[in-house]
C-alpha cells in the first residue's frame, strides 16, 4: 500500500499548499475566518446552535452549515430558560409567571466550542452559544452566563479557580413507559447487571463495546477522559474528567452527558443521570474537585510547610455558609433528595475533614499542589454551570 499523502488544498494562484493546522483542531476555532475551510475540511453539512438551559438541557436551532456566517442571525424566545426538566412551564404561582411578550434573546456562538457531532449519520458540527439581549446586553440569569460572571470576579482579584467534576450516571433497559421502574441491563454476558461492583474491571468490561464508543465519541470531540470506572450500583459508572477551567469543564460536562445518552442508545440501552434512578440503588452524583490558583498558577490552598492557608479556610467556611441557600441548585429536582442519605456516599451534612467520604466538604489526600476541596452534594443531575458557580 503506497503511503498516505499529506492534505493539500490548492491556493489561488493554482499551486499547492498544506492544509491549515487550526482545521485539524477537535474542538473549535478562533474566528469566522476560520470556520469556513474548518467546516469545508470535514465536509459538514448540518450546524447544530446549542445553549444549556436552566436544566442543563440543550436547546438551539439546527441550520446549514452554508447559512452559518457571522451575518446569521439566531434567535430564543426567553421563556425556553423558564422550562422544566421535562420540558413544561412551572405552574403560575410562587412568583412565576409566564411572560406575555416571550420576546426573544440572540444566540451567540462561542467558536472555541465548534466541534464534531460524531453520532450523527450526515456530517454534523454543533456549537455552544451564549444569550445576549437584541441591544447585545448580556442575558445575566443564563447559566453559561452566571458562571461567567462569578468567574470574572475571581479574574478582577487576580484568582483562578480550578475545577474537576466526576460524573456518576447509570445504564439501564429501554423503557419506553415512565410509569414502570427502570431496571439494569443486561451486559455482555447476557445476564442481568448486579450492584456490588464497584471498581470492578469486569463489571467495566460488560460494557466494552459502550465504553469504547464513548471514548471514540469523546475523543472526536476534544473531550477529555481521565479515568472510568464501575461505581457500587447496578450498571452505574463514573468519569473522571481532567482538572481545568471552570466553563471548560462545564462545557464538558454538558456534551459528556449529550455523548453518553447518544453512545448507549447505540446500544439499545439508556443512559440517566437521574440523582436517584433505582429505588434500592446507589445514587448518582457530580462531586466537584475546587482549587484556586494565583496568576501564575500557584496554588492559593497550602502554604511552602504544606499547611492550609487562611484562604482555604475561608473558602471552605464560604461554602459551609452559602451551600443551604444554593442547595435548590445541587438537588435541583424532588428525585434529587432520595439521593441525599446517611451511609450511602451522598452526605446530608455541611462538614468538612481530610479524606473522610462521610463529610459532605472532603479534602483529599495529596501534596501541596494537590491540595483542593471535593464538594461531594451536587448530584448528577444539577446543571454543571450553576453547581459550578
Amino acid at each position: 500500500m503506497p503511503p498516505a499523502k499529506k492534505e493539500v488544498r490548492p491556493s489561488s494562484r493554482g499551486g499547492r499548499i498544506r492544509t491549515p493546522a487550526f482545521v485539524k483542531n477537535q474542538r473549535g476555532v478562533k474566528n469566522w475566518k476560520e470556520v469556513g475551510a474548518w467546516l469545508a475540511w470535514r465536509g459538514i453539512e448540518d450546524i447544530e446552535c446549542i445553549t444549556p438551559d436552566q436544566a442543563g438541557v440543550a436547546r438551539g436551532k439546527m441550520m446549514p452549515s452554508k447559512k452559518f456566517t457571522s451575518n446569521t442571525s439566531l434567535a430564543l424566545p426567553s421563556a425556553v430558560f423558564m422550562t422544566t426538566i421535562s420540558g413544561g412551564y412551572p405552574e403560575d404561582g410562587n412568583g412565576f409567571h409566564y411572560p406575555e411578550d416571550d420576546g426573544d434573546l440572540k444566540l451567540m456562538p462561542d467558536l472555541s466550542t465548534l466541534t464534531v457531532v460524531p453520532w450523527e449519520e450526515d456530517p454534523t458540527a454543533a456549537v455552544i452559544c451564549d444569550l445576549v439581549h437584541q441591544d447585545g446586553r448580556s442575558v445575566e440569569f443564563t447559566p453559561r452566563n452566571v458562571l461567567k460572571r462569578v468567574l470574572a470576579a475571581y479574574d478582577k482579584r487576580g484568582l483562578k479557580p480550578v475545577v474537576a467534576p466526576e460524573i456518576e450516571f447509570y445504564l439501564v433497559r429501554k423503557n419506553p413507559d415512565p410509569d414502570y421502574p427502570l431496571t439494569p441491563p443486561v451486559g455482555r454476558s447476557g445476564r442481568a447487571i448486579g450492584g456490588g461492583a464497584g471498581y470492578s474491571i469486569a463489571g467495566v468490561n460488560e460494557f466494552d463495546e459502550l465504553i469504547d464508543d464513548i471514548y471514540h465519541f469523546s475523543e472526536s470531540q476534544g473531550l477529555e477522559i481521565d479515568t472510568l470506572i464501575h461505581e457500587e450500583g447496578a450498571g452505574q459508572l463514573e468519569i473522571n474528567l481532567r482538572h481545568g477551567d471552570p466553563i471548560e469543564l462545564a462545557d464538558q460536562v454538558f456534551m459528556f452527558k449529550r455523548t453518553i445518552r447518544e453512545a448507549a442508545l447505540k446500544h439499545e440501552i439508556y443512559a440517566t443521570f437521574m440523582a436517584k434512578p433505582i429505588a434500592a440503588q446507589a445514587g448518582s452524583s457530580m462531586h466537584l474537585h475546587m482549587s484556586v490558583v494565583d496568576e501564575a498558577g500557584n496554588t492559593l490552598f497550602a502554604g511552602r510547610d504544606d499547611a492550609d492557608t487562611e484562604m482555604f479556610g475561608h473558602f471552605i467556611g464560604g461554602l459551609q455558609k452559602y451551600i443551604p441557600e444554593v442547595m435548590p441548585l445541587f438537588a435541583p429536582n424532588v428525585n434529587s433528595f432520595r439521593r441525599i442519605r446517611p451511609n450511602h456516599s451522598a452526605p446530608a451534612n455541611i462538614e468538612w475533614s481530610h479524606d473522610n467520604r462521610s463529610c459532605g466538604l472532603r479534602v483529599p489526600a495529596g501534596g501541596r499542589a494537590a491540595r483542593r476541596v471535593e464538594n461531594r452534594l451536587p448530584g448528577a443531575d444539577a446543571n454543571p454551570y450553576l453547581a459550578m458557580a
